[in-house]
């Protein structure tokens, strides 16, 4: 009797835990809820570097606040004297699109970035301006492919497909998400034929005041041979910043008044 009760229990804690077993989706809702800096303030090395080695590198101060799970990032081009005075601000909507704006100096005005304009090249970068957005989770359906290493980390594989392929620039994603950070550490993206395009890898992931913050990373277009690397050169995180600095007028400005 003991015998049968306890394959009896060791049958039902199997079905238990496979109950409980992690999905697509589930990895990539943890990496989604991945705690973040109520604000953080950056100087951010950029370097674009074409299929030659030939690179061009930028500098940019970035301000960042989260505010109630939703995020708003500022941009500032410092140098070169090509780019310098331009300023970008992305801010993140519940129940719909981000919304963008972007400040030209040639221009001396600030325009929206149309939704339709989400597959052009950001500022010259390999990024576009919907890889600057945040993309919900349902947006997409997820599978959980495998567990793989990579480098030092232990992650999920996750194949994320767009549940509206017309509204989306790739016809899939593949994240892998590290195990311990639940921060995605490469992803892969899929161009409309299904072709690898691009590959987003981070390069250094440091945990700093108890967020875990990717402090370099690379993006790489595999097809044109051309990449964009970022670093955080200086991080200064959860000293407050005004409201007024996510805003058109200091697009315009570029102060606070």
């Amino acid at each position: 009797m003991i015998g049968k009760r306890t394959a009896a229990l060791a049958c039902l804690l199997a079905l238990s835990l496979s109950a409980f077993a992690l999905d697509g989706r589930e990895v990539m809702q943890r990496a989604y809820d991945v705690k973040k800096p109520a604000f953080s303030h950056s100087a951010v090395k950029m370097e674009l570097v074409e299929a030659s080695g030939a690179t061009e590198t930028r500098m940019v101060e970035e301000w960042g606040r989260d505010k109630g799970g939703l995020t708003s990032t500022v941009m500032s081009f410092q140098s070169p004297a090509s780019v310098k005075g331009t300023r970008f601000l992305i801010v993140e909507n519940e129940g719909r699109g981000n919304d963008k704006w972007i400040f030209l100096p040639a221009l001396r005005s600030t325009r929206r970035v149309a939704s339709s304009e989400g597959d052009k090249p950001f500022m010259g970068t390999d990024a576009s301006y919907d890889d600057l957005s945040t993309r919900e989770v349902d947006e997409d359906s997820h599978e959980l492919l495998r567990e793989e290493q990579v480098g030092a980390y232990a992650c999920y594989v996750v194949k994320s497909t767009p549940k509206d392929p017309a509204q989306a620039q790739y016809s899939s994603r593949v994240s892998y998400v590290d195990k311990a950070s639940w921060v995605p550490v490469k992803a892969e993206m899929y161009d409309k034929k299904g072709a690898l395009l691009k590959v987003l890898t981070v390069e250094r992931l440091e945990q700093v005041s108890g967020y875990w913050i990717p402090m370099a990373d690379s993006l790489a277009n595999v097809q044109t041979k051309h990449s964009t690397r970022i670093s955080i050169v200086k991080l200064e995180i959860d000293k407050p910043i005004a409201d007024g600095l996510f805003s058109t007028n200091f697009l315009n400005t570029g102060r606070l008044n």
